[in-house]
């Protein structure tokens, strides 16, 4: 059996507008099953995590497709199978993160402080989806191959 390896594109540039918006601190694009796409940091940011390492932004892209799933999940509790998620929000005593789905397969998370106009914020996140939602989008995976036992 053969097979590729790619290397993703890091999509981190496509959200330096995000990260200019006051009280924004990170945000992450994340494929649906949890791996990193691109993330950035708003520049001269202070505190427990200043800046987002690739590491720390691996994790956040494993919590953010999870929180995602369990929204999902929720909704499809509540309102029927077909429910879809627009946005989710979660609160801190430190600020605000949220999700929006960001084209086919990928989401978009961005964490603010307390003092960010999450109004704002949510409407930049869909514009940006809408410039650029096909570059946000991943393409399925393929499909596995069975392993053939007589090869």
């Amino acid at each position: 059996m053969t097979g590729t390896i790619t290397k993703l594109p890091d999509l981190g540039w496509m959200l330096r507008p995000l990260t200019e918006i006051p009280g924004v601190r990170h945000a992450v694009v994340v494929s649906e099953d949890g791996l990193r796409l691109g993330h950035a940091s708003a520049p001269n940011l202070s505190g427990p995590v200043a800046e987002l390492s690739v590491a720390e932004a691996e994790s956040l892209s494993a919590a953010c497709a999870a929180m995602t799933m369990t929204g999902r999940s929720t909704a499809g509790l509540l309102f029927g199978s077909t429910a879809g998620v627009r946005q989710l929000m979660l609160e801190s005593d430190h600020g605000f993160v949220l999700f929006t789905q960001a084209g086919f397969g990928a989401h978009l998370g961005v964490a603010t402080d307390t003092g960010a106009d999450i109004g704002l914020v949510a409407q930049q996140m869909q514009l940006l989806v809408a410039q650029i939602g096909a570059h946000l989008s991943t393409q399925p995976r393929d499909p596995v191959a069975p392993l053939n036992p007589s090869s």
